[in-house]
């Protein structure tokens, strides 16, 4: 029996989020603004339910500070 994680099925919708909203080549970095990843994320987490606010906002703090270093682009690799 497996275990359900809410963390990990929404960072799964993420990676497919920035997969299809990116500019990027087929195979590229997968890109997106942290702007439209920050109101993706933000969304889906509290339509979940399961992640509190202080949680987003910790990882959404992160996933900033990683997307500064590139031009404001979150890439799939910094979650």
């Amino acid at each position: 029996i497996s275990c359900w994680n809410p963390l990990q099925s929404l960072l799964s919708s993420m990676k497919q989020a920035c997969e299809i909203l990116t500019r990027d080549a087929e195979g590229g970095a997968a890109r997106i603004p942290f702007e439209t990843f920050s109101f993706l994320y933000s969304y889906l987490a509290s339509i979940d339910g399961e992640i509190s606010q202080t949680e987003i906002k910790a990882f959404l703090h992160g996933i900033k500070e990683q997307a500064d270093k590139h031009s404001g682009m979150v890439l799939i690799r910094h979650f």
